[in-house]
């Protein structure tokens, strides 16, 4: 690819009769991965001063005039309402949302910190009825997911994007999506506050030299964790019916930190080490 390059540059330089005299002339090849790098320290994206020479030199290629810099076109405007089985717009998630938000639903459900109001897991495009497949009018409708910590309810509210009204409702109990990354957040505050979290803190302490007090400090990984027999201590055998968590955290710009053993149960609120 080098060898090319050159043989393009060189048939470039000896066919165009530009005489240069004085000036250097530089020849900028970006690589792929490296749009954007700036050696001279400025920011990325703005431009490094150029010497007069190199000034000079982009002018005379450009017929005596500056080159306007690059520009990138915004991305076209999204509608309000999706087609078809066009993926939901951000319109859309959030009416449906909204709409799947009862009041009733609101006062009488708990969320993963313990307000009140379920916790919300995600909101997808719902499949089409059988009678309506490959129908291009056929209702848009989305699914939308929440858990309820009060009574360890999986709600799934579906919402006619049309209508703009739910047309139906499911609970299930011992059904565990997977976790949102409040609930995440959530399950590395209880990790950070319990005794068992002292490793955690431990580790990062000797990576950054700090105190380990948030889980804003981590980025965090997880997974829904279901008792198995015998594979755990007697305080996490209802996880599958609680909603528990085994979190991989990793040190912001550091390394991963092991925590597989430690589970922690958030509907009851507690953490524990697993046996084995």
């Amino acid at each position: 690819m080098r060898n090319i390059v050159h043989r393009h540059l060189g048939k470039m330089v000896a066919g165009t009769a530009i005489a240069v005299a004085g000036t250097a002339v530089m020849v900028a090849v970006t690589l792929p991965g490296t749009a954007g790098a700036d050696d001279s320290g400025t920011r990325a994206g703005q431009s490094a001063p150029q010497a007069d020479g190199a000034a000079g030199a982009g002018e005379a290629a450009a017929g005596g005039r500056a080159v306007a810099p690059g520009v990138v076109e915004a991305a076209p405007a999204e509608g309000q309402q999706g087609e078809g089985r066009d993926p939901l717009t951000d319109d859309e998630l959030e009416r449906a949302e909204k709409i799947a938000l009862s009041r009733q639903l609101f006062r009488s459900s708990e969320s993963v910190d313990g307000d009140r109001g379920p916790q919300p897991l995600g909101v997808d495009l719902a499949e089409p009825e059988a009678d309506e497949a490959g129908r291009p009018d056929a209702p848009r409708r989305a699914d939308v997911t929440f858990y309820d910590y009060r009574d360890d309810t999986l709600v799934t509210r579906t919402v006619d994007l049309g209508t703009g009204k739910v047309v139906a409702t499911g609970t299930q109990h011992g059904v565990q999506p997977p976790l949102s990354r409040a609930e995440k957040a959530e399950a590395a505050g209880l990790l950070i506050a319990d005794p068992l979290g002292s490793g955690l803190k431990a580790d990062y302490q000797d990576a950054t030299g700090k105190a380990l007090t948030s889980p804003d400090q981590l980025q965090l990984s997880g997974a829904v964790y279901r008792a198995a027999p015998g594979a755990q201590p007697a305080v996490l055998d209802k996880c599958g019916e609680h909603r528990c968590v085994r979190l991989f955290p990793k040190i912001k710009n550091g390394p991963w930190v092991d925590a597989r053993q430690l589970v922690i149960d958030l509907s009851a609120r507690k953490v524990a080490r697993l046996d084995r």
